[in-house]
């Protein structure tokens, strides 16, 4: 098995409710667009059913006492002191399963990471992880466990090294906090500048401490950047130090919440963008555990991440979205027919502006760590 893409029916069984952004169902979306285009008949391509994680496998980075309290909640009705774990109205409502729901997106990440680790696949696609926010005692952004991180500290008690790539619209703050100190782990994220977007950080400056000085990379966007200044910034700087870190593996967060049109940011990437960047991340890593991320446009999310399995695959799908998948699911965004999107780029004078403040940005970052690293 060249590739797997770990998933379960119970994933679109959950609901953060009706009003909340993060919908579950658009990941049983992505699973049926893929299986629309035959993508997991493949030779090489297997689906492996998620599973839950195990408690000891969640406290390799979350404290025990909000694992009880999660635990405690899983019923779906506030427990006296919940909020200060972050849990209660607004961004990470307690809901029927929210502890299981957590249990079985950290278990598919766990399991992507030991497919790859064990040899059994070289590419692992786990489109429901990616919970970067979650921090090891407070839900945060959505995310109430982290997966990428507990994933990671997997791979850590193994002896490996790993670079972690985020390309969400929002900065992987649980992620870089985890491993802020270490230079085992080496975290980038690009993402839309914190000046204006949640979580508030991800600042160029921001680039570890003590062994990890230099091991927390931060490419912040400015509002409405295409895929132009997109892909230049990833070019400009991730092959470079992916390269001088050497990882074992790679873990990457496939955030879509980047693309123009979605409601919970300002930037304007499109899926050829992305594809781009995808492309890359293959080409540049030894072993690839792929996560999915945000996304609140589900139409962009299932074409961007059916491109994204498509592209782990060595497969170029027609555009044409196939008729039988489009007649059940038109009506939730896909009127163009189409899977890929159009091209975008900005021009005039605010693409003038993007551009300086993006030469800018890898400019403090060529200086500050790739002396650092000697590139």
């Amino acid at each position: 098995m060249k590739t797997a893409f770990l998933y379960s029916d119970d994933f679109a069984r959950y609901s953060y409710g009706p009003t909340h952004p993060l919908k579950p169902y658009r990941l049983k979306l992505t699973y049926d667009l893929i299986d629309a285009y035959g993508l997991f008949s493949l030779p090489d391509a297997g689906v492996i059913r998620a599973e839950m994680a195990q408690e000891n496998d969640m406290l390799l980075f979350h404290e025990k006492d909000y694992i009880e309290a999660l635990k405690a909640v899983n019923h779906g009705e506030l427990i006296p002191g919940a909020q200060s774990y972050g849990l209660g109205p607004g961004d990470n409502p307690v809901f029927d399963g929210v502890y299981d729901w957590s249990r079985l997106i950290t278990g598919a990440s766990l399991q992507a990471a030991d497919l790859v680790a064990r040899g059994a696949c070289d590419i692992a696609f786990n489109i429901g992880g990616g919970l970067h926010h979650a921090l090891s005692q407070r839900a945060s952004g959505f995310c109430y466990l982290n997966d990428p991180v507990v994933a990671i500290m997997s791979l850590l008690k193994k002896g490996e090294r790993v670079a972690y790539i985020d390309i969400d619209a929002h900065h992987g703050d649980g992620v870089q906090d985890a491993f802020y100190a270490t230079d085992r782990v080496l975290t980038i994220s690009i993402h839309e500048t914190g000046t204006i977007l949640f979580p508030g950080t991800g600042f160029e400056y921001e680039t570890g401490t003590g062994k990890g000085e230099g091991y927390s990379v931060n490419i912040p966007m400015p509002p409405t950047a295409d895929d132009e200044l997109f892909v230049y910034a990833f070019d400009e700087i991730v092959p470079s130090l992916i390269n001088t870190f050497n990882p074992d593996f790679v873990v990457t967060q496939l955030g879509v919440d980047s693309f123009h049109g979605d409601p919970l940011a300002h930037l304007n990437y499109t899926n050829n963008g992305f594809c781009k960047v995808v492309r890359r991340m293959k080409e540049i890593s030894p072993k690839w555990v792929a996560l999915g991320g945000g996304g609140y446009n589900i139409a962009n999310v299932a074409k961007a991440w059916t491109l994204a399995w498509a592209i782990m695959n060595d497969i170029e799908i027609p555009d044409k979205i196939p008729d039988e998948f489009l007649r059940r699911h038109e009506a939730e965004g896909f009127q163009s027919g189409t899977v890929r999107d159009p091209e975008y780029a900005a021009d005039g004078e605010r693409k003038g502006v993007m551009s300086k403040e993006v030469e800018r940005v890898i400019g403090v970052i060529k200086k500050k760590i790739f002396i650092k690293m000697g590139i």
